[in-house]
């Protein structure tokens, strides 16, 4: 399996695996054309982040986004992984640590400290794979309001 950072060329591979992710996770069912401009947007722009995706027979078969959020309170910079999924057949074979230690030397050689994600509470599978990673639930709990223009 090899893993590296994605190219603009894998954007289409990476907007069907986000759909799927939501379909899967959340039970929302996305706009093709909006997610693919939206990858390509991503991949286009090294200052909204990137993409880390593991391949195997030149096939992409999981991923995770990297955005970016400045901390006032650590004055430093905090990666947020999103957009993690590995394809079905992939699941339980080690695709997503293997992704994930690449994530944290990438994080090492930037000098983050800090690694976030969020799932979806009744994601419960994803969370026993979070934990198991080293990874521990934060006592934050997130809002969001949506301005329709």
């Amino acid at each position: 399996m090899n893993i590296r950072k994605a190219k603009l060329s894998d954007a289409e591979a990476i907007a069907k695996q986000n759909i799927l992710l939501a379909q899967e996770s959340e039970g929302v069912f996305l706009s093709y054309d909006i997610v693919f401009m939206a990858v390509k947007s991503l991949l286009s722009n090294k200052d909204k982040g990137f993409y880390i995706v593991g391949e195997e027979n030149n096939e992409i078969i999981g991923q995770i986004m990297i955005t970016f959020e400045w901390s006032d309170w650590r004055n430093t910079t905090i990666w947020w992984m999103q957009s993690v999924y590995v394809q079905k057949q992939w699941r339980t074979k080690g695709v997503f640590s293997k992704l994930f230690e690449y994530v944290q030397q990438q994080a090492i050689h930037s000098k983050i400290q800090i690694l976030r994600l969020y799932v979806h509470e009744h994601n419960t599978v994803a969370q026993k794979v979070y934990r198991q990673i080293g990874m521990k639930k934060q006592p934050y709990v997130i809002f969001q309001h949506t301005i329709i223009s």
